[in-house]
């Protein structure tokens, strides 16, 4: 027999709710009821951005905080900061008979919202203060397991010699960098693959040698280009011979910071004549979202290679994950989950958990779990299974429970600050996380003001900024590298944008005499800040090709080509990343490929 949560999820056609937080319109498509009826769980009432904002409420991944460990009252690095009472430790702490977790357990209370009781058990156990594994003289890159020498090097995996940089994946010797993989000696990039000594480029792949490029494939020696395809020597995408090139190359001083500087401000005014697909995927079918790369049936997703079968996931850049539902960080053969953060590396079956892995399945409800499976409603236990309120029970007695508690969950829900109602099947409310909404990957997306962050009862933290007494200004760097010596080593830089302390250090300082790149007048974070600016956030938008016929709508790009539509407007409509406020000149992807392939 079904049970009225059954029977509320089949459908053969879309339905149309109004989502309880942002209260506009949201469609439920008949796949997606396929899914939830698959996991056994109800249909959301929040959107998929809403969903989406939620869960990145509960990731700080590049904001580090001085705090005691609570075993032994020393100083440690932590991603949390101590609020709540918080009790921290270290990771190698953690894994010890020092404390168990099955200590904290106690009986289920019918009298008290299900997600109430979990929040006090969260703030009762103990949890590691950085989330790292398999690391080698790295001791401040954190969100990250098998670096090697790396320094600062955040949500990253299996790279060497890296500094200061954001999804830095099987890379080698690369400084400044965000969401790029199998490349070496790169610099200020975003979105790059396969690609060797690229500089400020963004969206390329099995290139080398390129600086201020976009949208280039299989290209080595350019400057400024965009859309480039096995291309060499070209300059704003004008084709120069070899000697020519490094002609032009030795005037524009890119040795130096004000030469460097002029290159960006004209290799963006030139990129945004020329057009952009519509889809930023590359090798994908039937996907749709940002991002999306050599994946198939990924759709409404951000940041996600090499997958297959999934809807409304974000930032899974380690393949290989399929089959999962709104699930965001990091994966890693993640399979059939649903509404998890931070929870990869072989799981499947989770659902409403953060921070669980490695082989963590059929979770529910679960929050910093190691190796456990069949588990609801747990905090900090290490490969235990038939767990509920961290307290052992049979196989018998827990699958009784479970049900239990899930029809309480619905007769009595919890109700958050703005009224909301939490129901089974609604991942944590924003108010439980003890990260400041200000330092998570939510605010990247959906900021947010402090006023508005405390009218909603979320968590503001500010970040401690160190007592340096600062000896330079930026702009008393000397401009070009070649004037830099090793007094700059000895420095307290103040950055010219935040006015924070930034320092130059020796590995640094190396790559950029190898490299011939200027010293940088702004703060990593800063930097950081200026580079993911020119990246695509979650949001998704409904907008039509913008090819006229013989040019683009604004008459900015003239056509090379006869499309197959002639000299009429192509119309074809799609969903894209691109805002219609913003400048660049969308083209779909029949359009695009006649102009660039």
């Amino acid at each position: 027999m079904e049970t009225k949560s059954e029977k509320r999820i089949h459908s053969t056609s879309s339905v149309s709710t109004i989502c309880q937080n942002c209260k506009k319109d949201f469609v439920i498509e008949p796949e997606d009821f396929n899914f939830y009826e698959k996991i056994k769980v109800p249909p959301p009432t929040f959107c998929y951005l809403c969903r989406a904002q939620r869960r990145m409420a509960f990731r700080n991944e590049r904001k580090l905080f001085k705090v005691k460990n609570y075993l032994t009252g020393q100083d440690i690095f932590s991603t949390h900061p101590q609020v709540n009472n918080k009790k921290i430790i270290t990771r190698d702490e953690w894994f010890t008979d020092k404390w168990d977790a099955m200590d904290y357990g106690h009986d289920y209370d019918f009298l008290t919202p299900f997600l109430k009781q979990l929040a006090e058990l969260n703030n009762k156990v103990p949890i590691y203060g950085l989330n790292v594994i398999r690391m080698i003289n790295s001791p401040y890159a954190f969100n990250a397991n098998s670096m090697k020498n790396c320094y600062l090097t955040v949500n990253s995996t299996s790279s060497e010699n890296c500094m200061y940089g954001n999804a830095i994946d099987f890379c080698k010797d690369c400084v400044d960098n965000s969401h790029i993989n199998h490349c070496e000696q790169c610099y200020e990039s975003f979105w790059i693959s396969n690609c060797y000594q690229c500089y400020f480029t963004i969206g390329s792949r099995e290139s080398r040698n390129l600086y201020f490029c976009k949208g280039c494939i299989d290209c080595n020696e350019c400057l400024g280009g965009k859309n480039l395809r096995k291309a060499s020597y070209c300059i704003f995408n004008k084709q120069y011979s070899k000697e020519d090139y490094y002609e032009e190359i030795n005037k524009m001083q890119l040795d130096t910071f004000s030469g460097n500087k002029e290159m960006r401000e004209k290799a963006r005014a030139f990129w945004n004549t020329q057009p952009v697909k519509y889809n930023q995927g590359i090798k994908n079918l039937n996907s749709t979202g940002s991002y999306v790369t050599n994946c198939k049936n990924v759709n409404d997703s951000y940041l996600v290679r090499e997958s297959e079968n999934m809807r409304y996931c974000q930032y899974l850049q380690v393949p290989k994950n399929k089959d999962n539902y709104d699930v965001t960080n990091w994966g890693q053969n993640t399979e059939l989950c649903y509404e998890t953060i931070e929870s990869g590396e072989n799981a499947y079956g989770n659902k409403f958990a953060r921070n669980c892995w490695p082989s963590c399945r059929n979770l529910e409800y679960c929050i910093n779990m190691f190796s456990s499976s069949d588990c609801f409603g747990c905090v900090g236990l290490k490969k235990k299974q038939y767990c509920i309120f961290n307290k052992q029970y049979t196989k018998e007695e827990y699958g009784q429970l479970v049900e239990e508690i899930k029809k309480h969950m619905d007769d009595m829900p919890y109700v958050d600050g703005q009224g909301l109602v939490y129901k089974y099947g609604e991942f944590f409310p924003i108010e439980f996380s003890s990260f400041g909404y200000n330092n998570t990957l939510a605010a990247q997306h959906f900021p947010l003001t402090k006023e508005e962050v405390k009218n909603k009862g979320y968590t503001w933290v500010e970040t401690e900024r160190g007592e340096y007494v600062i000896t330079q200004k930026a702009s008393e760097v000397p401009d070009s590298i070649n004037d830099i010596t090793d007094q700059i080593l000895k420095e307290v830089i103040e950055c010219e944008n935040c006015k924070n302390a930034y320092r130059i250090l020796e590995n640094e300082l190396v790559f950029y005499r190898k490299e011939k790149l200027p010293i940088p007048r702004l703060c990593s974070e800063c930097r950081h800040k200026r580079r993911i600016s020119d990246r695509l956030r979650i949001q998704l938008y409904e907008r039509s090709c913008m090819c006229a016929g013989t040019a683009d709508q604004t008459n900015t790009y003239k056509n090379i080509v006869v499309h197959i539509h002639k000299d009429s407007p192509c119309g074809e409509k799609f969903k894209t990343g691109y805002a219609p406020t913003q400048p660049e000149i969308i083209y779909c992807e029949k359009c695009y490929q006649q102009e660039v392939y």
